[in-house]
């Protein structure tokens, strides 16, 4: 049976009834649509890739039970959820990640060497609290949140130049105001 005339009320009926003909229509009439959700949101390729592919493989496992009234909206719906998840799965990770380095640095380092880190981190946060507010705010993007150039310059609405303008205006900054910090090794 060809399913491309098929209406998205007569798929989802037949995506009820286990009809894999009937999925594979639905994936194609709106593959395109939700990877372009996805990838807004996102900005990488391979996450929006993935987080497609769980809308879809999510669709198939719920098939028999899912009541699908508007199968574009419900699509659209699910691919935003999935977007949310992903980013607040990113988030708990990250939190996950400072917590490990925390109870290692403490575990690892003796006092003193706890005590160098907080003064030179205070150092560090007022000599970028003396920087312009655009070149401190890409400064913290950068190196504290690991952000990419492309990154940056999207959530901030800059070129990628004046992104790397930034960067480098506050490295050099910081070089200089930080000297008596550095060491000869």
């Amino acid at each position: 049976m060809n399913f491309q005339r098929s209406d998205d009320a007569e798929l989802t009926s037949l995506l009820r009834g286990g009809k894999l003909a009937a999925f594979e229509e639905i994936y194609r009439r709106y593959w395109q649509k939700l990877f372009s959700i996805a990838y807004h949101h996102t900005g990488v390729r391979e996450e929006a890739e993935e987080i497609l592919q769980e809308v879809f493989l999510d669709l198939w496992k719920r098939r028999a039970g899912v009541e699908v009234r508007n199968l574009d909206l419900y699509l659209t719906i699910a691919i935003k959820n999935q977007v949310y998840d992903y980013f607040k799965s990113k988030l708990s990770y990250r939190k996950y990640r400072e917590y490990q380095v925390f109870h290692e640095i403490t575990r690892q380092y003796a006092t003193d060497e706890i005590v160098n880190f907080t003064e030179l981190m205070a150092a560090v946060e007022q000599v970028l609290s003396r920087l312009p507010e655009k070149s401190a705010e890409v400064f913290k993007r950068s190196r504290f949140e690991n952000q990419s150039v492309r990154e940056i310059a999207r959530g901030l609405n800059l070129s990628e130049k004046a992104v790397e303008y930034h960067i480098t205006k506050s490295l050099k900054f910081l070089r200089e105001n930080l000297r008596p910090y550095q060491s000869d090794n």
